[in-house]
């Protein structure tokens, strides 16, 4: 028994001794853990830890469309988990079906518990906080916190569920209903082969992908493209050319002029691409990457490597069931479309 731990030692320690795992570690990639313990660990809530009820009940208002104005718009409807927890439209659609006066793109929510800051201008440090915003935003959900909770506590299906989550004398404000969806959020972790392949299985990754992950640190991506998100943080945006449709929209970053720079994860899924989604293409966003933010030139050949490689990023989801939501009473306010 000694001697097969010992020789799995031998070659666990070989295996994560290859160039490449080095390299992306030094450039500052860091994976999921292999663990689901030291995944619920590193993305829980210290002032409100997860736990399974919160769970099932931020879920349940993550896809309640009736606490917008509309009675239509929910969380899903902009970050639809179905689809790589993105939209798919350049610029997010709100109430009366609006497009977004800034033409911001909506982020996708996967594993948006590892960024820095929430919001393309970083605004928020939280899940839980950002998910105020939305919901009273007028060109999003539209709604009044008092619309939220009387729409909530009017249904004895959420009355109860609140008290299995937070106990009998809970209290249900605004606050801790976001707080709860922020909690679903912090669940919706992909690990994917790239997460493999840097936890020591060199088998997780072809020679053309590892070929791909080498041209995207050689060529400095991970300059800003770092961390288990590899994005997340808040980065200067242009910095060696104008970005090509810079007059999409009015968005100008934060009042540093800092962008928050997008996920990598699943971004074959999550087109178009850049804040105000005037990229179509992986090739284009790579190029053009290459261009404003790193002054150089990436050829259509390192182009297409680098996404061989970004491929490596599709995780595995969550399983998500559509939740039945608690029936509507005499109390529930009306929908109101206008």
């Amino acid at each position: 028994m000694i001697k097969v731990f010992t020789l799995s030692a031998i070659v666990t320690s070989l295996i994560m001794a290859s160039p490449l795992i080095k390299q992306a570690k030094e450039a500052g990639l860091i994976a999921i853990p292999n663990n689901p313990k030291e995944v619920r660990l590193l993305v829980d809530n210290p002032v409100n830890p997860i736990t399974n009820d919160k769970i099932v009940l931020g879920k349940m208002l993550f896809f309640e469309p009736r606490i917008s104005k509309s009675g239509l718009i929910s969380c899903n409807t902009c970050h639809n988990l179905g689809t790589g927890g993105v939209d798919g439209v350049a610029a997010a659609i709100g109430h009366k079906w609006a497009a977004n006066p800034h033409h911001l793109n909506s982020p996708t929510v996967y594993n948006a518990v590892f960024f820095d800051a929430q919001f393309w201008d970083g605004r928020d440090p939280t899940l839980e906080k950002q998910a105020q915003g939305p919901i009273l935003a007028p060109p999003e959900m539209a709604a009044t916190k008092e619309h939220v909770v009387k729409t909530i506590t009017s249904m004895p299906g959420y009355v109860d569920a609140f008290k299995k989550a937070y106990g009998n004398d809970v209290v249900i404000d605004y606050v801790k209903i976001t707080d709860t969806i922020g909690l679903f959020e912090r669940t919706l972790v992909t690990p994917a082969p790239y997460d493999d392949f840097l936890n020591g299985d060199d088998s997780a990754l072809n020679s053309a992908e590892k070929e791909g992950l080498k041209t995207f640190i050689d060529k400095g991506c991970t300059t800003c493209h770092s961390g288990i998100a590899l994005g997340g943080s808040m980065q200067a945006f242009g910095l060696t050319g104008e970005y090509k449709y810079v007059n999409v929209g009015d968005f100008k970053g934060d009042k540093n002029g800092l962008v928050k720079v997008p996920t990598l994860r699943n971004i074959n899924e999550t087109a178009p691409y850049f804040h105000n989604g005037a990229v179509t293409t992986l090739k284009e966003a790579i190029q053009e990457m290459g261009r404003i933010q790193l002054d150089m030139k990436i050829t259509d050949k390192e182009a297409s490597s680098i996404e061989t490689f970004l491929n490596t990023l599709e995780g595995e989801k969550p399983e998500i069931i559509y939740p039945q939501l608690p029936n509507p009473t005499s109390s529930t306010p009306a929908k109101n479309v206008n």
